[in-house]
C-alpha cells in the first residue's frame, strides 16, 4: 500500500506516537486511576479522606500495590468514628457538637451558654455545670480585657 518515502514517514510518525505520547497518556491515565479513592473518600466525606489521600501517593510510589486497599478503604462505613462522634461523615467547618468552627474563632458566648445547658439537662453533675460555667465567665471577662468584647 505505501511505498519509499511514504511508508518510512508513516513508520516515523508511528513510532513517535508509540515512543513519547502512549507513555505520557498511559502516566496521566495511571495517575488518575490512582487518586479515583481519593476522590471516592471527599465526595462520600469520609472522616479519614485524608489518609486514604496518602495512601494513594504511597501507592503511586509502589506500582499501585497498595491501591486496593485505598479502594476498599474509601468504600468502607467507618464505623468506630460513628460510635465516637455520632455520625460517619466528617465535615472540617463543624465540630462534634454542630457548631460552626474556624479554627483559632472562639464560640459566641450563646452557644457555650447553650452547651452548658445541654450538659445539664443530660445529667451531668451541677458542680461540674457550674465549674464549666465559671470557667466561660472567665474566658469572657479576659476576652473583654483583652478589647475583643463578648461574642
Amino acid at each position: 500500500m505505501f511505498h519509499g518515502e511514504t511508508l518510512d514517514a508513516l513508520a516515523n510518525g508511528i513510532s513517535w506516537v508509540v515512543i513519547v505520547i502512549a507513555p505520557v497518556i498511559g502516566l496521566v491515565v495511571f495517575w488518575l486511576v490512582h487518586i479515583l479513592p481519593e476522590k471516592i473518600a471527599e465526595k462520600k466525606k469520609h472522616p479519614q479522606a485524608h489518609a486514604i489521600q496518602c495512601l494513594c501517593l504511597l501507592s503511586l510510589c509502589f506500582g499501585g500495590l497498595l491501591w486496593p486497599i485505598a479502594w476498599l478503604w474509601a468504600y468502607t462505613k467507618p464505623v468506630l468514628h460513628k460510635m465516637a462522634y455520632g455520625t460517619d461523615k466528617a465535615s472540617h467547618d463543624v465540630d462534634e457538637e454542630g457548631s460552626a468552627w474556624d479554627g483559632d474563632k472562639p464560640l459566641p458566648a450563646h452557644a457555650l451558654h447553650d452547651r452548658l445547658a445541654r450538659l445539664e439537662a443530660a445529667g451531668l453533675g451541677a458542680d461540674d455545670v457550674k465549674t464549666l460555667g465559671a470557667h466561660i465567665e472567665a474566658l469572657e471577662a479576659r476576652a473583654a480585657g483583652a478589647g475583643h468584647g463578648p461574642a
